[in-house]
């Protein structure tokens, strides 16, 4: 895929002396969870540096360039809550920001709480390798360096591994071609071009309608539809924002002990089975939902997620919508969504993504149907038809959750790599910590509510969390700190559990890891909550940090 990216970066190397090549705790990504975590490390008077592969801070918003893309969080919520004063003096423009908003915003964090100077650019860790003769990480990265440290974050994100198919004869294509997640840095002009889309999913749905507005002709091959609920995108009123910002301890506190990271809309029904009320009043409550737009139709039953019946409401809603709005029926039909509940594969939020089918340079090609045979030197070939194309833009997704992990080489006790005790799904202690890896924390990884919540609010959740622990850890002079095997075993099958309580393990999908041939098939976020994830995480470090070994 094609991307670029340039910055300065900090100078390490192995003619330095030993005190600069040896920290407290190494930060593995400058992305939300990176910043903050070295905020915090730095609060603590502990040294730290922060490896970024990328040209520059931001995470999944440096990359994630594609036409149309957008955060389906709204905007004063998918922000930090940890200074005052930042919350109070940066003004969003939008309801839903734009990528170019978020990253502004990420920079201005980096510059204001002076954290540019701890972070290394331009430079990805390869192996982390835990030394138990000395009790630290060695950590080795594509620039050749080595660097030892107590302590190893990884914050490095749940969709930041892109994942493409391997399909015949990509390597011989002579167009361009693009990854939604590793976008070039300078603008990409489709302008009179013939152009194909693979996939559907959430960046899809976001990219679809922009690219069809400039390209001559647009090929959009999907394997299965999606969900989506209209965004509704505004700007963001003076008003509206000072109404949040008076009171903005209250929401935050509320999003933290919600469901899912956020405030949804509740009222009456909100409590209420989707089988309890008349089809009048499910209709009218999905109207509703349906015209303020964003998630919140998530919150208008109790049960959407856990009862089919009531589940197949909302989906029947939602594809009576696509109905209306798509003009051909053979076309509506290939993009409204059966086999599969509502909402277990991620819910999308779009503006005018199903509208853009109307158009008559748009195509829907049912790769079921017609899979996709081959890449040819000028475009691809389905089973049915040839295809000449002078750009193919993959919007194929990540390898969620465990990919930007397991990538690095990183060895535990005894040799043990994360890579092979996850080949049949990641286990971990709470989605901070896995057994035989001692002092190595994960920002919001499998077997936490991750990308089931609003990220930020989980991110600050476990950043907070691993801070304390450290600074716990200190002040006891201790050595190491671990998961047991037996809690490690018990919060894997209570994640299970909860899972298996809803309907989203029915679905294949990437939340399952469905997305990646090969990849165990297994439920990797938490469902039990936010608010009740956070008194289990809070319980745990008030008894002594229960279920984990401390070595003095």
């Amino acid at each position: 895929m094609s991307d670029t990216s340039s910055s300065e970066f900090v100078e390490t190397d192995a003619s330095e002396p030993e005190s600069r090549r040896t920290f407290d705790v190494v930060v593995v990504g400058a992305g939300f969870a990176g910043l903050y975590m070295l905020h915090r490390l730095r609060g603590l008077g502990l040294s730290a540096l922060v490896f970024e592969a990328a040209g520059g801070v931001g995470g999944t918003w440096f990359w994630n360039r594609y036409p149309g893309a957008r955060c389906d969080f709204e905007s004063l919520v998918y922000s930090y809550s940890f200074s005052e004063e930042l919350q109070q003096e940066w003004e969003w423009t939008e309801r839903y920001p734009s990528q170019e908003e978020i990253l502004r915003y990420l920079n201005h964090v980096a510059d204001r709480f002076d954290l540019r100077r701890d972070i290394q650019l331009d430079t990805r860790v390869t192996s982390a390798v835990f030394d138990e003769a000395t009790d630290r990480w060695q950590i080795r990265t594509n620039r050749g360096e080595q660097v030892s440290a107590r302590y190893c974050v990884m914050a490095t994100g749940c969709l930041s591994d892109p994942y493409v198919p391997d399909i015949k004869g990509i390597d011989t294509f002579e167009g361009k071609t693009y990854h939604t997640g590793r976008w070039p840095h300078e603008e990409v002009d489709f302008s009179g071009q013939r152009v194909a889309v693979i996939g559907t999913g959430s960046t899809a749905v976001q990219a679809i309608p922009e690219i069809a507005k400039q390209a001559s002709e647009l090929v959009v091959l999907q394997r299965r539809p999606s969900f989506s609920m209209p965004a509704r995108n505004a700007p963001l009123s003076p008003d509206a924002q000072r109404e949040v910002k008076a009171d903005y301890t209250a929401h935050r506190q509320a999003a933290r002990e919600s469901l899912f990271g956020l405030e949804l809309r509740v009222n009456e029904n909100t409590p209420k089975s989707a089988l309890q009320v008349s089809p009048e009043e499910r209709q009218r409550e999905y109207e509703e939902r349906w015209a303020e737009g964003g998630v919140g139709i998530m919150a208008a039953f109790a049960d959407l997620l856990v009862n089919k019946e009531a589940n197949d409401t909302a989906a029947d809603f939602l594809r009576g919508k696509i109905r209306e709005i798509v003009h051909d029926p053979a076309v509506a039909e290939l993009l409204t969504p059966t086999g599969y509940p509502f909402a277990s594969k991620r819910l999308c939020v779009d503006s005018e993504y199903f509208e853009t089918f109307n158009r008559d340079n748009v195509t829907l090609i049912d790769v079921k149907a017609s899979p996709i045979e081959e890449i040819t030197p000028s475009g691809l070939r389905t089973r049915d038809a040839a295809y000449e194309l002078d750009s193919i833009v993959f919007a194929t997704g990540f390898d969620a959750m465990t990919g930007a992990v397991t990538s690095v080489d990183i060895q535990g006790r005894d040799g043990t790599t994360l890579r092979e005790k996850w080949a049949d799904g990641p286990r971990t202690y709470l989605g901070l910590a896995s057994a035989g890896f001692p002092n190595l924390f994960l920002i919001t990884g499998p077997g936490s509510p991750s990308v089931l919540s609003n990220m930020i609010v989980s991110i600050e959740q476990h950043v907070d969390w691993i801070a304390d622990c450290i600074a716990y850890l200190d002040g006891r002079d201790a050595r190491r700190i671990e998961p047991t095997a037996e809690a490690e075993q018990a919060w894997v099958a209570h994640v299970a559990e909860v899972g298996g309580y809803t309907l989203f393990p029915t679905t294949d999908s990437w939340y399952m890891g469905s997305n990646v041939p090969g990849k165990a098939r297994t439920f990797m976020p938490y469902i039990g909550g936010v608010g009740a994830y956070r008194s289990k995480c809070d319980d745990v470090a008030a008894k002594d940090y229960e279920g984990f070994s401390v070595t003095v």
